[in-house]
């Protein structure tokens, strides 16, 4: 069966791919940095693609899962409706993505703030050695926490829980749906500490697989950042979790556990690891610096004036995707750094449009005076783009590595092809909430939904290859900033709690 690529069709009577011509139903194409933005309002819709929309959506309210599996015994996994054609598989995830159950944890306000990541440990009991997930979350003061996720806690009586109350679906035919509640969470007297700063990133470090719906990864350390303070700058740290874990109300589980491997004297935004767990890439105040996590030595792979706020390897770890204060994302070649000084990278002046007011959006973007900003580093100038502000958040696909998704604080959501960077964005994703907030964006294991919560404390779910949104209801009143979203569900993380999401 041909492979599915985000933005094309696939014609079987010709045998090869099609670009999905606009405008996409739900969404307007993105104009390449060479080219004006044109509003929404411009660009005139088509009536096919109209028809489709709709169709799409009284589709998903109507059709439901015991008729879904009625219709694939009769004509299998390839359905019609009204001469549409869809796929019985990507059918039923996009109608469970339109009916998720969302729950929210009691007593967990201001822990997941700023970083969240969900990891898969060993962790040693008095029963024995047995298998756990892990929730490590770090707040804007600093203060780094581990929850265990509804298994081990139950076997212990001290430490804190934090139970799961149903907030979606609301009304009471639906609640049958919040019967199988998630596990609680259990932080173990220990597993709290402070850290220097802000913490801006948490990412799973080490030799791992991807998810799976099971989530047997193998996870062996956590790479953490903080952000930095006023009297010293941003620090990186390896949290080791090779070894057990043991839970115990006398032993400080994650300060054994935590070394400081470098610090840097800027501010650290964002990091990454490559995929052996060798090396990080952090995002700074100065640019973009490649960490040896064994010895600590920084080496310089970008140097600019625009803070670097998200960032991403490729697959092969040789490319890394930056993304700057001043809306720009680009891709620097790893390979070749420059220990210590920058003086010897490649210098570049890149043409972008600065907005005269003081707010960014795609409306004044096209009215921006054109000016230059100066980067130094393995880049290809031809190949930076610019979203109309800053970038908040970056996330490459797996399945597809020349596919990378980005979100920038308009509301902006993009998905962009590195091979077709000139043409400007291939897919967009409408109605988004965002002014000035670095917000994270969430992709699904399977890398056919995306996810973001808003600062209208909204959390919306797209899917990726169509554009449509699925599902969108407000789970805070505060911005849900972070998460992590696994094969058992999605976590998001506000001042106000954690959220976990099924499907």
């Amino acid at each position: 069966m041909p492979q599915e690529l985000p933005g094309f069709y696939y014609d079987p009577e010709k045998n090869r791919y099609f670009p999905i011509k606009g405008p996409i139903p739900g969404s307007s194409r993105y104009p390449s940095s060479s080219s004006t933005t044109i509003s929404n309002s411009q660009i005139p819709s088509s009536k096919s693609n109209e028809a489709i929309e709709k169709l799409n959506t009284l589709k998903r309210k109507r059709i439901r899962i015991a008729k879904l599996l009625q219709v694939r015994e009769l004509h299998g996994k390839v359905l019609n409706f009204n001469q549409l054609r869809c796929n019985f598989q990507q059918e039923y995830q996009m109608m469970q993505a339109s009916h998720p159950v969302i729950w929210k944890y009691q007593s967990t306000d201001r822990i997941a703030d700023s970083a969240l990541e969900q990891l898969h440990v060993d962790i040693q009991t008095a029963q024995g050695q047995s298998e756990t997930d892990v929730l490590l979350m770090g707040n804007m003061n600093g203060s780094l926490s581990l929850f265990e996720f509804g298994r081990v806690g139950q076997l212990f009586d001290y430490g804190v829980k934090c139970m799961p109350d149903c907030v979606w679906p609301l009304t009471m035919e639906n609640q049958s749906d919040c019967s199988e509640a998630p596990g609680h969470l259990w932080r173990p007297t220990g597993a709290l500490t402070l850290m220097p700063s802000c913490i801006s990133c948490i990412k799973r470090s080490g030799k791992h697989y991807m998810d799976t719906a099971d989530d047997n990864s193998v996870i062996q350390n956590a790479l953490i950042t903080t952000l930095g303070s006023e009297t010293s700058g941003g620090s990186i740290f390896v949290l080791n979790l090779s070894e057990p874990l043991e839970f115990s109300p006398s032993i400080p589980v994650l300060r054994r556990r935590l070394f400081e491997v470098a610090s840097l004297n800027c501010t650290i935004w964002t990091a990454d690891c490559n995929s052996n767990g060798t090396e990080a890439i952090v995002g700074t105040s100065l640019g973009a610096a490649l960490v040896n996590l064994e010895t600590g030595v920084p080496s310089w792979v970008c140097r600019s004036k625009s803070d670097v706020f998200s960032q991403q390897f490729n697959q092969s770890g040789n490319v890394v995707v930056c993304g700057l204060r001043n809306g720009a994302i680009v891709t620097v070649d790893v390979r070749q750094r420059q220990e210590a000084f920058s003086a010897r990278l490649p210098r570049h002046r890149v043409p972008y449009r600065a907005n005269k007011g003081s707010e960014a959006s795609s409306r004044n973007f096209k009215n921006a005076t054109k000016q230059w900003f100066e980067l130094k580093g393995n880049i290809h100038p031809s190949c930076t783009i610019f979203m109309p502000s800053s970038i908040s958040s970056l996330v490459s696909l797996q399945s597809y590595d020349q596919y990378f998704l980005a979100s920038s604080m308009d509301g902006s959501i993009y998905l962009y092809d590195h091979r077709l960077l000139k043409r400007g964005a291939i897919q967009s994703y409408e109605g988004h909430v965002n002014s000035h907030t670095r917000i994270q964006l969430g992709v699904d294991p399977s890398e056919r939904l995306v996810l973001s919560g808003g600062e209208d404390g909204n959390l919306r779910i797209w899917s990726i290859k169509t554009g449509e949104m699925l599902f969108r209801n407000k789970i805070s009143n505060l911005v849900p900033s972070t998460v992590c979203w696994t094969g058992s569900g999605a976590w998001l993380g506000s001042r106000e709690g954690i959220v976990f999401m099924q499907r």
